[in-house]
């Protein structure tokens, strides 16, 4: 499969982020296997600030999640990077059915012209 430049630095980029989530996985160094995802959404044109708001709405507390970041992208003036690190895949698939995350996919979907890139990872507890 060959991969567009600016999908190859993106996901270099979250998964930097995704180390420098270190301090909150190191409080999860139980052996358990952690859950990740990095993925590219892609807002409608002008509309990536008003999908973020949306986004950003959502992910207050989720139980099991660690981290969520949103990351706008600096040469897409669309684009949404998402970084999420989960307790475990089972707390992952939970959210997305609390009513405020449901809401929020309802809110944003017509504000999402599609996707891009994006990828399931084991994050690394204890790295920086």
């Amino acid at each position: 499969m060959i991969y567009a430049r600016r999908e190859v630095i993106g996901g270099a980029m979250a998964l930097l982020l995704l180390q420098g989530c270190g301090k909150h996985m190191e409080e999860m160094d139980n052996g358990a296997e952690l859950f990740g995802l990095i993925g590219q959404m892609k807002a409608q044109p002008g509309q990536r600030a008003a999908l973020i708001e949306i986004l950003k709405e959502a992910t207050g507390q989720m139980p099991g999640n660690l981290a969520y970041m949103l990351n706008e992208d600096r040469d897409d003036p669309d684009a949404v990077w998402v970084v999420e690190i989960w307790k475990d895949e089972a707390s992952h698939q939970a959210s997305l059915s609390l009513p405020k995350v449901q809401g929020a996919i309802a809110r944003g979907r017509p504000l999402i012209a599609g996707f891009g890139a994006s990828a399931k990872v084991r994050p690394v507890a204890g790295t920086h």
